[in-house]
């Protein structure tokens, strides 16, 4: 429910119940005193107005399942008000006679006790509404926490592994640097025993040159 509804309701409430206690109070007095109680009654009905055409307003800005029922509450405070209107015209009239003003008078007390209870329950209702919308807020707070502490812990081990991939790169490198040297050092050694192969045969071929011209010589001899 929208709390800005119910904070327009907690105050038509009050207002209503204050309304019905002024028309008992003006009910019972007269002259100049009972105008100017009249004249403030009818200065807190254009408030209890004001504040049901705004919770009219609120509660058709919202989802229709939430709107339909504020609408049926909103009807009960409009004819409440309606009541409260009659009353002050009654009163302002002032053609009341004793015994009708006797009994306006126990109808007021009345009608002011009934006000006063449905307001009582109203705000405890609203009253329990908001203790649980704290405890949802609150329940919701502590699973933020435990969401937050969660996030924290996985990123502290995506860090940890992250050090760990960064190790292991390193070394990776350090590897790659070492196999790179010892393939320059096969490199180097391949090329020297390819020349000592080509040196020993050039030397193999000249001794075997020399043999064959000392035996000619000799041969020729």
């Amino acid at each position: 429910m929208s709390e800005v509804f119910e904070g327009y309701e907690r105050q038509y409430c009050e207002l209503s119940a204050n309304l019905s206690k002024k028309c008992t109070a003006a009910a019972a007095l007269g002259g100049e005193q009972k105008k100017q109680k009249v004249s403030d009654i009818r200065v807190g009905l254009e408030n209890a107005e004001d504040l049901i055409r705004k919770m009219d307003i609120e509660a058709r800005s919202l989802q229709p399942n939430v709107k339909t029922m504020l609408l049926a509450k909103l009807r009960e405070y409009k004819s409440d008000l309606n009541n409260l209107k009659s009353e002050v015209k009654r009163i302002a009239s002032g053609n009341i006679n004793p015994d009708a003003r006797d009994q306006l008078l126990e109808s007021g007390m009345a009608d002011a006790l009934t006000a006063s209870t449905n307001q009582r329950s109203r705000l405890m209702m609203t009253t329990e509404r908001l203790n649980q919308s704290s405890d949802r807020i609150r329940d919701s707070r502590r699973t933020m926490l435990e969401t937050e502490e969660l996030g924290v812990s996985i990123l502290q081990d995506l860090h940890s592994q992250r050090q760990a991939l960064l190790h292991a790169n390193n070394a990776l490198h350090g590897v790659d640097d070492n196999i790179g040297k010892s393939k320059r050092i096969l490199t180097a050694m391949s090329r020297r025993m390819n020349r000592n192969k080509w040196i020993i045969g050039i030397i193999i071929a000249v001794l075997i040159i020399t043999i064959a011209a000392v035996l000619y010589f000799k041969l020729v001899k």
